[in-house]
């Protein structure tokens, strides 16, 4: 008889205890998709800001003056990095929402982009977390990624 009041009294509690492991698990195996997303995303913004600057750097003929630069050369680099990130960067909520910041860095003064000069490619990117900021508090719902690239212009 006490043998059988002891399993009355255990009835339910596997149920229990693989609530609690579950919940465990699925945030963890929640956690690693979220995060190995995040990181797949990090390396396109590297490589987005990677097209972007091999398209400023490219030799063109004539005189490359840096204040002509914002309206002939910026666009199309800042195409080329939206072009990239729209076709690999994993963003759910539509197309991705990047800030993009152009810097070159005149080496020898005659303020033309000549062969030799630096050209700086950065791209923020605020990453939306798709799972875990529902189950998770503190993490907050957006994760700024960012990415800068530095090359030498041809």
């Amino acid at each position: 008889m006490n043998l059988g009041r002891s399993l009355h009294r255990q009835q339910g509690s596997e149920l229990v205890e693989f609530a609690i492991s579950a919940t465990v698990l699925f945030i963890l195996l929640f956690g690693i998709i979220e995060f190995s997303v995040a990181l797949f995303d990090k390396a396109t913004l590297t490589n987005a800001t990677r097209e972007g600057a091999r398209e400023g750097i490219l030799f063109r003929t004539g005189e490359r003056a840096l204040v002509d630069m914002a309206t002939t050369e910026d666009p199309v680099i800042e195409q080329a990095i939206n072009d990239y990130a729209e076709a690999f960067l994993i963003s759910l909520g539509g197309p991705a929402d990047l800030e993009v910041n152009i810097q070159r860095n005149d080496r020898n003064g005659n303020d033309n982009f000549d062969a030799g000069d630096d050209l700086t490619v950065s791209v923020d990117y605020p990453y939306q977390f798709l799972v875990l900021p529902g189950f998770l508090v503190g993490l907050g719902d957006v994760l700024t990624l960012s990415s800068t690239t530095v090359m030498r212009a041809e």
